[in-house]
């Protein structure tokens, strides 16, 4: 009777609990995937603002509000006064410009939420990549399309070096292209 146990143990359950574990791990790794990775993600800003408007229809640049990328690390998240350069004089009875407004009239900066975001364990440096002609929505989609910008690309690893191994596939607008950096220290610094 104990082999009995033993043998069915041993060659239906064991099996089989092993192929539901794989199974759940490759599912949940599939579904998960956009999460992990952050497309999709398109939070609620405090100010409702519409990149559609700005930089698509009014063809606004990117560098105007998103300020410091050709000389720094960092693209800065735009300050009030940046929106304020404007909304002083323009469409000021709206009401999301009237909130705008009270955050400048009261010297708060606004509570932007990021969206694409490098991990912290990540060297990048937006300088490098618009200096050498790559347009922003390369890497953040047609921003310029979005009425409430979210994530459409992937910031992971593995995507930038894809990029990085394969820059005529993902840049061909670009006449001369090089291949970027693929060594651990380029990013992990």
């Amino acid at each position: 009777m104990k082999k009995t146990l033993l043998d069915y143990t041993l060659k239906i359950r064991l099996p089989l609990t092993l192929f539901v574990i794989a199974i759940t791990f490759v599912i949940t790794f599939y579904v998960s995937r956009a999460e992990r990775d952050g497309i999709g993600y398109a939070p609620e800003q405090p100010i409702a603002f519409s990149h559609q408007l700005h930089a698509g229809l009014m063809e606004i640049d990117c560098q105007y509000c998103h300020t410091g990328i050709e000389k720094g690390r960092h693209a800065l998240v735009p300050s009030v006064s940046t929106c304020m350069n404007c909304h002083s004089v323009a469409r000021k009875n709206q009401p999301e410009i009237i909130r705008l407004t009270e955050y400048y009239e009261n010297g708060k900066p606004l509570p932007w939420k990021r969206i694409h975001k490098v991990p912290d364990y990540a060297y990048f440096n937006h300088s490098v990549h618009v200096n050498n002609g790559i347009d922003c929505a390369t890497c953040h989609g047609d921003v310029a399309n979005m009425d409430v910008v979210q994530q459409v690309k992937g910031f992971t690893m593995g995507d930038c070096l894809e990029c990085h191994r394969n820059p005529e596939q993902h840049l061909p607008y670009l006449e001369k292209v090089k291949v970027g950096p693929e060594n651990c220290a380029a990013c992990h610094r």
